[in-house]
C-alpha cells in the first residue's frame, strides 16, 4: 500500500480527544481486531524472562547456551516453561542481563 493512502491516515488529535469509553466503543466495531477480553488474557501465555533476555541479546538458543555455558536442554526447558531456573540460575541470568559482554569475556575458552 502507498503511504499516501487515505484509508491509512487518521487524526491523532481526534484520537487523543476521545474518552476511553469512546475508544473502546470504536474498537468494538472492528470485527477483525477486537480488544482482548479477560478470558483472552488469562489464556495467553507470558514469555519467560530467559526468552526475552536471549532475544534482546540477539542470540539463537544454541549460541546463548554456548556463550553462557548453559546446557541447551535446560535453556529450552526454561523457555518453554517446563522448568523454572533455581535461585542460583536466576542470579546468574540477572548478571548476564546486566553485564553480558563481561560474562562472555570471563567465560572465554
Amino acid at each position: 500500500m502507498k503511504a499516501d493512502n487515505p484509508a491509512l491516515k487518521f487524526d491523532l488529535a481526534k484520537l487523543k480527544a476521545m474518552t476511553d469509553e469512546e475508544v473502546l466503543a470504536r474498537a468494538l466495531t472492528d470485527p477483525d481486531n477486537l480488544p482482548w477480553t479477560e478470558e483472552d488474557l488469562q489464556r495467553s501465555k507470558r514469555k519467560p524472562q530467559i526468552f526475552i533476555l536471549r532475544r534482546a541479546l540477539k542470540f539463537s538458543q544454541e549460541a546463548f547456551a554456548e556463550h553462557f555455558r548453559i546446557p541447551l536442554g535446560t535453556l529450552r526447558d526454561w523457555e518453554q516453561g517446563r522448568k523454572e531456573p533455581d535461585s542460583a540460575a536466576k542470579a546468574y541470568l540477572e548478571v548476564i542481563a546486566k553485564m553480558p559482554n563481561e560474562v562472555m569475556k570471563i567465560l572465554q575458552k
